[in-house]
């Protein structure tokens, strides 16, 4: 029984790690659709959406059904909940990979903004951001997975300057206003991969350290101002 139960442990492990990887790859191919003005792999970002999702769906089953038929110790069943987090967390990568590409067919057909600059150098950003918080969990290293959740922070920062830059631009030239808008939502959408990325390095903390550090990192001040 215990043997079978580690079987499948390993198997939830394995298929996490897969989506993470297709997951990584869509915003990936996403934002290369955008740079390299490449509809084709726009096209290929959002079909492969509907294997993420199924994805999803076949963890969730696969963990139910563990926690359902098994009585895993307190370390095993962490494991178990937190592999349910983190596959929400990846699917919804998936999903703002794919609000990425389809703005990017919209876009490819115009002229380019010098906006792209700060959204490449925010995926870049969220990209590396996410990998370090897998890398994290499959080493079973929390310091790292610590060491991904203030850098949130540079992302937000220029996400909210990159809108208010747009705002301006808009202002200026009505006829970007289109453009400008579509980058916007691209730009949102990296934020979210950002706080994704976050959020499965706090669940690798609680995972290995029993410590839950969510909303630690946030003062009294600016949780008032969220309100």
């Amino acid at each position: 029984m215990q043997r079978h139960f580690d079987q499948e442990l390993s198997v939830l492990k394995d298929k996490l790690l897969t989506l993470a990887s297709l997951a990584e790859e869509a915003v990936s191919n996403s934002l290369k659709s955008l740079v390299e003005r490449d509809d084709s792999q726009a096209r290929a970002v959002i079909e492969a959406d509907s294997l993420l999702d199924a994805m999803e769906v076949e963890l969730d089953e696969l963990c139910i059904s563990m926690l359902a038929l098994h009585s895993p110790i307190a370390s095993d069943l962490r494991l178990i909940t937190i592999a349910m987090k983190i596959t929400r967390d990846l699917e919804r990568v998936g999903d703002e990979a794919t609000t990425i590409a389809r703005r990017a067919i919209a876009l490819n057909s115009e002229a380019q903004l010098n906006a792209y600059v700060d959204v490449s150098r925010m995926g870049s950003l969220a990209l590396a951001m996410l990998k370090d918080a897998l890398d994290a969990f499959v080493h079973r290293d929390s310091e790292k997975a610590r060491a991904v959740v203030p850098r949130d922070k540079e992302v937000d920062q220029i996400h909210k300057q990159l809108h208010r830059d747009l705002l301006a631009f808009m202002i200026e030239n009505a006829s970007s206003i289109t453009r400008a808008l579509n980058i916007m939502v691209i730009s949102k959408s990296l934020e979210r991969v950002g706080d994704h990325a976050a959020n499965i390095a706090e669940e690798v903390v609680y995972l290995y350290e029993s410590r839950d550090i969510r909303h630690c990192h946030v003062s009294p001040d600016s949780a008032s101002q969220n309100l």
